[in-house]
């Protein structure tokens, strides 16, 4: 059963930009500027342009493959089922607990304005969370652009009145730790920015996923950016070290500064708001990690049941419900060093998995949005990201690689026995080594992701192609030469002779010449007969000689019909003109690898359906 597709653009938007606008605005700072003062501003920079490398590697690999589980998918896909299965795992437990420590925070924020216990406060509100996502992303993604509207409007407040009470003295000495202490706080304060994976993880769910998924993460990036910087500057200058170091509420705080108590409890709600947004799309996007694993059969079937009635991955998103109400009850300290060195991790494999897949050649990886600057964006992004894990300290490479041992642990026991999958990097081997490691699996699946990604709905000419014979000759052809290969090919499924279908191939080049262009020619005929019609794909890596003045040929689609299927027979002229239009056609048709992918040009090409 699918996932009904419901959301657009202003989802996306604000589920990103929700999920980041919480703990690492509301919280994060006061902590990361007793650690490296004023220039805690540079952290957040820091870590944005390099969450910036790796959202763009996402953008690309989501807007290629838009499927349930994002990061898993894609990683799986390019790296195996052993590195899938292991970040599909940490990136859940991750997400849960992010979503943990955002209830933690709401319940704080909460006691501000009323005394009520804060775990129960917290639990309640994961009750709520887990039943609006049950009852549909539509309705969870309604509550979340309430939320971060009402947000980003309170907190656009807070920097217009809280720039002129900054004070400059608040602001020096900039960086009393230096310069390795801006980088390990970017390491500390990069959970800001995990937001953009929410996005990835329910791609299935997004309308238009090619076009919206990679410019609602663009926007989401940039516009929250800008407020995290504005909002920690206003903060650190209006509070000053003294103060700010031992904060926990440090926005209420320093809204106290200009705004009084009033501004205190206003920001107090809005930190509630980005808490709940935080919470509400943390369950939304962590629940489609294991509903993901179990379609590949890498964790247990009941984890990807969809309920009938509400099209929502019920018992995943139970299951993440009980992980979060669990972490509740763990340190604060080791919510966030663990959720931020799995984000770094997952951002690092995005990084690694552009590299593998465009490298692989596959051809049927058609992302909507290409990364720019292809492959230093990657290359700076892969360095950056390891250094930020070293300069975590070891805590967080303890964490990690724990994370990751018990993912891999999980793979080995359940699913390596349950599955078998095809994936990039076996491609690229192959295309390194000239060793045969791979069949067409893995250029299916991506076929098929296409087919739905872009609404492609299967028509006459599809399912002739689908069947078709493919020829892939590797020597010189003269035109007859070639024509006898095309009768002999073609007779069984006309059901005629191959010397009467020969005649007819001929005679139809004397009438007129059926090459087109340079390279491609078209020979089409009327046969005898009712209801009969074929289509033969035939390329030549080297050339067919249609004539001794003419253009080297190497592509011909061969066109064969009976007078009934007239109109067909021009419909299918026309697809193939259409498809042949294509700037890159000849590129690709000379660099396919298997008839299989010379079938899929043909399939994928763009052009109306019938």
């Amino acid at each position: 059963m699918k996932l009904k597709k419901e959301l657009n653009l202003l989802d996306v938007f604000c589920i990103a930009s929700g999920a980041m606008i919480s703990s690492g605005l509301f919280i994060l700072p006061g902590l990361a500027h007793a650690q490296a003062g004023p220039a805690v501003i540079l952290s957040y920079l820091f870590a944005g342009l390099l969450a910036m490398t790796g959202m763009l590697s996402q953008a690309e690999l989501v807007s290629a493959m838009p499927k349930t589980g994002g990061t898993y998918f894609y990683v799986t896909r390019s790296m195996g089922p052993a590195m899938g299965t292991v970040n599909g795992l940490i990136i859940w437990f991750s997400l849960s607990f992010k979503s943990a420590f955002a209830l933690v925070g709401m319940a704080a924020f909460t006691e501000i304005i009323v005394t009520i216990d804060v775990r129960l406060i917290a639990v309640s509100f994961c009750f709520l969370f887990l039943f609006i996502n049950y009852v549909g992303v539509k309705e969870a993604g309604r509550i979340q652009i309430i939320l971060v509207f009402g947000l980003l409007i309170i907190l656009l407040l807070y920097i217009v009145q809280g720039l002129p009470a900054v004070k400059i003295q608040h602001l020096v000495p900039f960086a009393p730790q230096g310069l390795p202490a801006i980088f390990s706080t970017a390491g500390f304060v990069f959970i800001s920015y995990g937001g953009l994976i929410k996005v990835a993880s329910i791609a299935e769910e997004v309308k238009n996923p090619g076009l919206v998924l990679p410019l609602g993460m663009i926007l989401s990036l940039f516009i929250v950016s800008i407020f995290y910087m504005l909002v920690v500057f206003v903060t650190s200058g209006v509070l000053g070290a003294s103060i700010l170091n031992h904060s926990l509420t440090p926005i209420s705080d320093g809204a106290a500064v200009f705004m009084g108590s009033s501004g205190r409890i206003l920001l107090s709600i809005a930190a509630i708001m980005a808490f709940i947004s935080t919470a509400n799309a943390g369950i939304m996007a962590a629940s489609r990690y294991p509903l993901a694993l179990a379609e590949d059969d890498l964790l247990p079937q009941f984890l990807g049941k969809i309920n009938e009635r509400f099209k929502t991955p019920h018992n995943a998103i139970l299951i993440t419900g009980f992980f979060m109400i669990c972490a509740l009850f763990l340190k604060l300290d080791i919510l966030v060093k663990t959720a931020s060195t799995v984000l770094i991790i997952t951002f690092l494999f995005s990084c690694i998995s552009v590299i593998i897949m465009r490298e692989s050649r596959l051809q049927n990886y058609q992302p909507h949005f290409l990364t720019p600057l292809y492959p230093w964006l990657q290359i700076i992004g892969t360095i950056g990201f390891l250094f930020l894990i070293f300069e975590m300290g070891k805590e967080a490479l303890l964490a990690g690689s724990l994370l990751m041992f018990g993912g891999f642990c999980i793979y080995w026991l359940y699913g390596r026995i349950r599955t078998t999958r095809e994936y990039a990097l076996m491609h690229l081997i192959q295309r390194i080594t000239s060793k045969k490691l791979t069949s067409h699996l893995l250029q299916t699946e991506l076929k098929e992701i296409i087919r739905e990604r872009d609404d492609i709905i299967k028509d006459r000419f599809d399912k002739i192609i689908e069947q078709c014979i493919v020829l892939d000759i590797d020597e010189v052809l003269h035109l007859e030469q070639f024509f006898e290969l095309v009768a002999d090919a073609m007779a069984p499924s006309l059901n005629m002779k191959p010397s009467v279908l020969l005649e007819l191939l001929l005679e139809r080049e004397k009438e007129s010449s059926t090459v087109i262009s340079p390279s491609l020619a078209i020979p089409h005929i009327i046969i005898q007969g009712e209801h009969k019609f074929d289509i033969l794909l035939a390329r030549c890596r080297k050339k067919i000689i249609f004539s001794e003045s003419g253009p080297i040929i190497q592509a011909v689609f061969v066109l064969a019909g009976t007078k009934d299927e007239r109109n067909f027979h021009l419909r299918a002229l026309s697809a193939i003109a259409q498809i042949v239009q294509d700037t890159y056609f000849e590129k690709k048709w000379l660099e396919a690898q298997s008839k299989e992918d010379l079938r899929d040009i043909v399939l994928l090409g763009k052009r109306r359906r019938h």
